[in-house]
Order: C-alpha cells, then sequence, then structure tokens
C-alpha cells in the first residue's frame, strides 16, 4: 500500500473533501446536509474553522482519501471544553485504517489542546460507523429519536462521547489549533493504519 500522509487540510483541500463528502449528502442520511456546499463557501468554513479546531486530511499519492475534524459542540461557555468529531472516508479509502489514522492524530492534537470530551452524533442505523467509533473508544450515550427527514423519512441520531483524558479538577483553557506548533506533516499515517 503506498504511504500515507496525514496533515492539516488547508482551504485549498475545499474540492478534494467536497468530492468525499457529496455522496454523503447526496445519496444517504449520513449527513443531514441536503445540497453539497458550495466549492467557495466551504474553503472559507475550513479556514475559519482551522483557527479554534483541528481539520486534518489524509493524503495518498498526493490525493486526499479522507479528513477528520473537531468543531464546537455547544455555544454556551461551560460546554468549551467539549467538541464534536466527524470523519468521511474515500469509498476505495475504507476499511484500510485510514480513519483509525485520522482519528488518531486528531485525539493526539485535542488531547495537546486540553480539550476533555468529544461527542460523535451517527445516524441511525449506521453499523458501520458504529462499530469504528466504538473499536476506538466511544461509548453510547443516548438517542435524539426522528431528529432529520431526509430522503422521505425521519432518522434517529445516536450520540457517543469519547474521553480524551480523564477529568481534570479545575481545567486549562484550551488551546486554540492556530497555536500548536506542527512541522509540515502531522506523521506517516502509515504509523497508526491496521
Amino acid at each position: 500500500m503506498p504511504k500515507c500522509i496525514l496533515r492539516a487540510a488547508t482551504p485549498a483541500d475545499a474540492e478534494a473533501i467536497l468530492s468525499i463528502y457529496a455522496p454523503y449528502v447526496r445519496d444517504t442520511a449520513v449527513s443531514f446536509d441536503t445540497e453539497v456546499p458550495d466549492q467557495a463557501a466551504y474553503a472559507r468554513h475550513i479556514e475559519e474553522h482551522l483557527h479554534r479546531y483541528p481539520w486534518l486530511v489524509a493524503e495518498q499519492e498526493r490525493e486526499v482519501i479522507g479528513y477528520s475534524y473537531a468543531s464546537l459542540h455547544r455555544t454556551r461557555a461551560a460546554y468549551r471544553w467539549s467538541v464534536e468529531s466527524s470523519i468521511y472516508i474515500a469509498a476505495k479509502a475504507r476499511r484500510s485504517g485510514v480513519g483509525r489514522a485520522l482519528y488518531t492524530a486528531l485525539f493526539d492534537l485535542l488531547r495537546r489542546q486540553g480539550f476533555v470530551r468529544c461527542y460523535a452524533g451517527i445516524t441511525l442505523p449506521n453499523p458501520a460507523s458504529l462499530g469504528f467509533h466504538e473499536a476506538f473508544g466511544f461509548e453510547p450515550v443516548g438517542v435524539y429519536h426522528a431528529a432529520g427527514f431526509k430522503q422521505g423519512r425521519w432518522y434517529d441520531v445516536g450520540w457517543w462521547e469519547y474521553a480524551i483524558v480523564p477529568l481534570p479538577g479545575v481545567p486549562q483553557e484550551p488551546m486554540p489549533f492556530s497555536v500548536l506548533e506542527l512541522e509540515g506533516e502531522l506523521m506517516d499515517g502509515m504509523d497508526k493504519m491496521d
């Protein structure tokens, strides 16, 4: 298998990221977006997002084959140590270890930043995503029933929780992603692949 590189995303990755994301939007209820986002708007979204939270891509032979990111969990101040995670893998790269490599790198960065908990919302049913998240260490915490309507039916959304670090007595303020010192590529993703 060719070498896999993990790195921080840039706005220039919007087209490649959207090529992975589009089938999830068009053909499934995995994403509750109902239209594929505009490339220019998505590039701006990535740029704005990268100040606070990591957004990573996996590349193989200069092609983006997957991405993961953390985002705001809730807006009120006491939630600031919690994030939500998302991960999307190109069809040809699924079950290759790319997802595990991306999540391992993502949570290493979140740990360095000082985040404590991560939540993942998963449209049900989705046994592949459930299996992936639970194998990674996520635990179920609840279900929002009939939370979204797409493709002619209602879908439940299950919520899973991952303990990034043990709960500190008094947490330090989370560090913005933009101030972390990353030198070049994050890692050779093959180190984290099964």
